[in-house]
């Protein structure tokens, strides 16, 4: 059977279907906003306040994220093609340097990529995931098949937990908030979101906060909100609180349809 990516002997199947991963997505895109280019590509080329687009945007994320993780072999072609051929359609402009670049630009793409996966990683851990070491190298290696779907080459990202602390730690001098840019704790007061889901709006803004928790002290700071130990004990005590809580709910509840099935070959795999 075809399993796309990772499959039923993977970490990353164990790993995303966990519904705290949801913490995990929106790091992923506050790691994103720290890099000039990945944020202004995005903040140039989508209307972010427009509900329409802001909600479609947001689907369309969604969507190609299971496809990725769970899809068939095809399934994973056809999004990637899809994302690579509007990556290299769309400019923006670099007011550092006049210049403009492209969204596939590959220093821009790397900085997601890896954001992406330290975030769902780091959070999973911190909530209290169980993962080895070992089991963590595995799932970052894992994600090199991803980075590939977005137009980058596997050796050209980290393969490892420790690669990916230096590639962050390399990093760092030249990451900012763009001051363009909307700011994502301002943003979370006011989401636009369509009249069915409205009643989630109080919870977006809490959400936003313990994402926010959940970064680096020194990204806490680039993006000018409060970065201290105890910032970092109450992200990780209310994480691990969420996650058992959520851990009382059924199986059959609490994982969406794609995980469910993940779970199921998962357990014929092992048998």
């Amino acid at each position: 059977m075809d399993h796309g990516l990772f499959g039923p002997g993977s970490v990353t199947w164990r790993v995303m279907g966990e519904p705290i991963l949801f913490v995990g997505g929106f790091r992923a895109l506050l790691m994103q906003g720290l890099h000039p280019r990945a944020m202004r590509g995005v903040a140039q080329n989508s209307a972010l306040m427009d509900p329409a687009e802001a909600w479609s945007r947001f689907l369309r994320t969604t969507e190609f994220v299971r496809v990725r993780t769970y899809g068939t072999s095809a399934e994973v072609a056809r999004a990637g093609a899809r994302v690579r051929r509007i990556h290299s359609r769309l400019t923006a402009f670099d007011p550092d340097t006049g210049e403009r670049f492209r969204l596939d630009d590959p220093e821009a793409l790397r900085w997601v990529h890896v954001g992406e996966v330290d975030s769902y990683l780091s959070v999973a851990r911190r909530a209290g995931v169980r993962l080895t070491d070992e089991e963590a190298d595995r799932f970052v290696a894992e994600w090199r098949r991803a980075a590939e779907v977005v137009g980058l080459r596997p050796e050209d990202v980290p393969g490892s937990v420790g690669e990916i602390r230096d590639y962050i730690q390399g990093c760092r001098p030249g990451l900012y908030f763009a001051p363009e840019a909307p700011h994502p704790l301002r943003q979370s007061l006011n989401v636009p979101l369509p009249a069915r889901l409205l009643p989630l709006k109080p919870v977006l803004p809490m959400l936003a906060v313990l994402s926010f928790a959940t970064l680096p002290r020194w990204a806490r700071r680039l993006y000018g909100v409060p970065a201290t130990p105890v910032g970092d004990l109450w992200a990780t005590a209310t994480l691990k609180a969420l996650h058992a809580g959520i851990g009382l709910v059924p199986a059959q509840v609490r994982y969406g349809p794609d995980a469910r099935r993940a779970r199921q070959v998962m357990g014929g795999h092992a048998a």
